[in-house]
Formats: C-alpha cells, structure tokens, sequence
C-alpha cells in the first residue's frame, strides 16, 4: 500500500543511504555551527544549501540509464583532460594554486574534482571493451596506465598532490579489479619506491616537500610546518572518550587549530564529541562505502561492477586519507573529509559518486527500497 502512494523512481531510490548520507552532512554542519562561535554563517548554512543542491542532483543523476554512462564516460574523460588543459593555460590562481576555470557569472570549476570520477568510468570503460582473455597481457596495462598517468600530471602541474593522488589511487583500484596481475602492481610499487626520493627532491614544490618531511619528523618544526598536526593531534587527544562538550571546544574556537572547519574538521568534532563521535562518523562512513561494494557485487555487467567497486573506493580514499592525515599517519595533502568539512567541491564529487551508484543499484535492483 505504501509503494502505491509513493512514486516508483521515488520508492526506488535507497532511502537509508540517503538519511545516513544526510545525517553525515547534518553533523558537518553542527561542527561548522560550532567552528564558528555558534554561528550558522559563514560555513553551515552554505554548506547545508550546497547539500540540498547536490543530493538533488545525485537523485538526478540516479535516473540516468547504465548504457548512458558506459557511451559517455570516454568522452567525458577527455572534455575533463581538456579543461585540465586550459587550466594549466588559462586557469584562475588562488592561494597559490592554479586549479580552477573562470565560467562566467562567478562561476568556478575544479575539472581535476570531476577527473576522479571520470577515470573510474573511462578505465572500467576500457576493461569491459577489451576481452577477458587479455586482461593479464601487457596490452591491458598501458593505455590504461596512460588514462590515468596524463590527467594525474596536469593536477601535478597545478600543483595538487592529493588529488593527484586520488586519482591515481582511483583507476589503480579498477585495474586491480579488472585482474591485471598482482605483479605488475608490485613492481609498480618497487619502481615508486626508488623514484620517491628523486620526486621529492626535484618534482616537488617546497612546501609538499616540507610537509612530507614534517611528516616523518613531526617534532622538527611544531610552530611552522609541523603546526597543523600538532594542533589536530592536542585537539582529538583533549576530547578524551566523551568529548568536551557541544561548543566548549578550545583549539578550534581559540584558532590554535588551523584549517579546523577544512581539512581538519575531523580534530574540531573530535575535540568535543570525543572517541564516540568520531567513532560514530567513522561507522556511517564504513556502512556508505559498503553499500556501495554491495551495489557492484549485485550488478550484471562488468562495466557496473567495476564502476560502482572504484567509485566505492573514491569515497573510501577521501575518508582513509583525510583520517590519516588529522591523525598524522600521513603527509598533509589538502583532502578533506567529504560531507563533512566545508566546501563543495568534495560534496559534489562525492555526491555524484552515490547518484552514479543508486543509478547502476537501480537498474539491478527493481524493487522499491521505500
């Protein structure tokens, strides 16, 4: 009775994804409310605006049929490389990064954003096109280590390592699924490992140079490079297993934690919801990201199943990397915490990455989720 009141695309759409992805962004959005002094501007309330935005366009995008996305992900892959492009050319400079095109009307766009989701649809492209049988020769290896090595170099050049990163991490993940042998990727990560000390000193700009040192030696330098992590590591070992208390915390709100409504939103929540709500954020990220590997387990083509397992990884890097990074077990890279930091260009990647997964769950799965 109730899938009779309710319309089909509606009742066919996750509903429990949904009001955990929400009830995500609705705790983002308590944190930016207390970030800045109990106040809805001048974080929480675009940020919440953003989000209805986005989540209309994931639901959106949810309606869009699998075949139009298998004949669509290589050209939009290469628009994307030609952005990327004219960003290098012509691209808007803030912060000492060029990574945006200027559209008009105050519009800006990050191509290297959308590229994360486009090379998981371009490389699974290529896996379904190419026969199962020469998936372990080495013609199913370079041209898609040539998909995803042109854009990670122009993200390099804008310089953005982290998405760089992401990138690489993103259509890696497809081929390993695909069955490219496991050899391969070990020797890739022996030859990485010997090139690394030659990146960092002579392809690296000095501050990505400086924040890997910092990294391995985090007590060189605690009130220049090394601040940041001090400061997140003082902020989430102060909430203790319960937290401070709803606004009461301190780093954040006496700006000894830098960058605390960004990339280290995690430390401000930390800080006064202590070990329980951290933990918390961290399950509902997990249940997410399993939903999606369940959408590609239940899908029928190879190009769904690829798809929706990459794009399931996606979101497990943005949260793996950014949590790494708060906590210092990794170099700080400018990732931030997706549904949950401020800023839009994550929440629509992300975003977009579960209207591509309800879209590939829906086409398998007919029944209404209502």
């Amino acid at each position: 009775m109730t899938t009779r009141l309710i319309p089909e695309p509606l009742a066919q759409l996750p509903w429990r994804i949904l009001l955990l992805v929400a009830a995500i962004n609705g705790f983002g959005l308590l944190m930016l409310y207390s970030a800045a002094g109990g106040s809805m501007m001048p974080w929480a309330l675009p940020q919440g605006i953003r989000f209805c935005v986005f989540l209309t366009g994931a639901i959106i995008v949810s309606r869009v049929p699998e075949d139009w996305l298998r004949h669509g992900a290589m050209p939009a892959y290469a628009v994307l490389l030609l952005m990327l492009i004219g960003v290098e050319l012509l691209g808007h400079v803030s912060g000492g990064s060029q990574r945006w095109l200027n559209l008009g009307f105050g519009f800006r766009l990050q191509p290297s954003e959308l590229m994360k989701l486009a090379i998981v649809l371009a490389v699974a492209r290529f896996y379904e096109m190419l026969p199962s049988g020469e998936t372990r020769t080495f013609g199913a290896v370079w041209p898609a280590a040539v998909l995803i090595g042109l854009p990670a170099a122009f993200v390099m050049l804008q310089p953005d390592l982290g998405t760089a990163l992401m990138i690489c991490a993103g259509g890696a993940t497809v081929m390993f699924l695909a069955g490219v042998p496991l050899r391969l990727f070990i020797g890739g990560a022996l030859g990485l490992a010997v090139a690394a000390p030659l990146a960092v000193n002579f392809l690296l700009h000095d501050y990505q140079r400086n924040r890997i040192l910092i990294f391995l030696d985090p007590e060189s330098d605690p009130l220049g490079t090394g601040y940041h992590i001090s400061q997140s590591k003082i902020a989430i070992g102060s909430g203790g297993i319960w937290g401070k208390g709803f606004l009461n915390g301190t780093q954040s709100h006496l700006d000894y934690l830098p960058e605390g409504h960004t990339d280290f939103a995690f430390a401000t929540m930390a800080e006064e919801w202590g070990l329980v709500g951290g933990v918390l954020l961290i399950a509902a990220f997990l249940l997410v990201i399993r939903w999606g590997i369940d959408v590609g387990q239940r899908a029928n083509s190879r190009f769904a199943k690829l798809t929706a397992a990459g794009l399931s990884m996606t979101i497990f890097f943005y949260v793996a990397i950014n949590l790494s990074m708060v906590m210092g077990l990794a170099p700080v890279v400018g990732i931030p915490l997706p549904l949950f930091s401020n800023g839009g260009s994550a929440q629509m990647t992300v975003l977009l990455c579960l209207g591509i997964l309800m879209a590939i769950d829906r086409q398998n799965r007919r029944r209404p989720q209502w």
